[in-house]
């Protein structure tokens, strides 16, 4: 009797079938989406191929570039571009780069979390209102838009030809979407938490240091790594409010190797292939942040 209770028990109850492992891994591969997986790697190579192209090019001699196939690795691989590019005052423009860079992010980053928690937390207020509905215009104005006026400022203030020319427009256009993006991520911060600081006793500043800025250091890297990433790239300002090569940034010292005459293409290659080396370093780092602070501010 207990042999056989312990047979029916056993026993499977979906109409006397055991269930089939085959035809759940095939259902399985049924759905998965092949026509979008095929989809994803065609634009991987698409947007690999440019990339492909820049190294093998800059490993190339420039006569050998003229008379070789364009997409064909280099037999003869040579580094004497980057030397060129190293030897054409290349460091000096990569500091000119960073120091642009840092200086303009660094601000606009900490100015955008200061003004992020203040329309936050006086949403009742009307001027903060207003105030956020500036931040809001400046992503509808296009830095093309508004560069006389930019270079008659800084004309006026007697700015021109230097690097904070370059960094003071660079950290205002990099304001109103980092605000945009920590103002989202701050307003899903649970009410409670900010009324038990101020229980507490806490300031409003010790409640913006210690309560919203440590929660929101993923959207603090996301605006700080897109920022960068656009003031690095950076190429109007640099070349309507400098004049001299010791002020260029890397995007300018590409004219470096363009003549009269002609183009020193795989020296261009190279040198963008140095200058994409901090890029690609700093998404390596920063990726899951990146894409949690641009998605979590937004998915509530």
């Amino acid at each position: 009797m207990a042999t056989s209770t312990i047979t029916q028990e056993s026993a499977p109850r979906h109409g006397g079938k055991a269930p089939q492992r085959g035809t759940s891994l095939g259902g399985r591969l049924l759905r998965l989406n092949w026509v979008g997986g095929s989809l994803g790697w065609i634009w991987l190579l698409i947007v690999m191929l440019p990339l492909y192209w820049i190294v093998i090019t800059s490993l190339k001699t420039q006569s050998n570039y003229f008379i070789t196939n364009p997409l064909k690795p280099p037999t003869d691989i040579t580094f004497e571009n980057y030397k060129t590019v190293i030897e054409a005052d290349f460091v000096r423009f990569f500091f000119n780069s960073v120091i642009v860079t840092a200086g303009a992010t660094i601000p606009a980053v900490l100015f955008s979390l200061m003004a992020a928690y203040a329309v936050v937390r006086g949403a009742t207020n009307r001027w903060l209102k207003g105030i956020n509905a500036l931040f809001l215009m400046g992503l509808a104005i296009p830095l093309q838009a508004v560069i006389i006026p930019v270079y008659l400022i800084i004309i006026r203030a007697h700015l021109y030809d230097s690097l904070l020319a370059i960094i003071l427009p660079s950290a205002a256009f990099a304001i109103p979407l980092s605000v945009l993006v920590l103002g989202n991520f701050i307003r899903d911060v649970p009410k409670e938490l900010f009324e038990s600081m101020r229980m507490d006793g806490a300031t409003e500043w010790g409640t913006l240091w210690r309560l919203a800025f440590p929660l929101t250091r993923p959207a603090l890297v996301t605006v700080t790594i897109y920022s960068a990433l656009q003031i690095w790239n950076g190429f109007i300002l640099p070349l309507i409010l400098t004049q001299s090569p010791n002020q260029r940034t890397m995007p300018l010292a590409l004219w470096t190797f363009q003549s009269e005459f002609g183009v020193n293409v795989p020296a261009v290659a190279a040198s963008v292939t140095l200058t994409t080396i901090p890029i690609v370093l700093a998404y390596a780092i920063g990726r899951r942040q990146l894409l949690s602070g641009l998605t979590a501010g937004f998915g509530k």
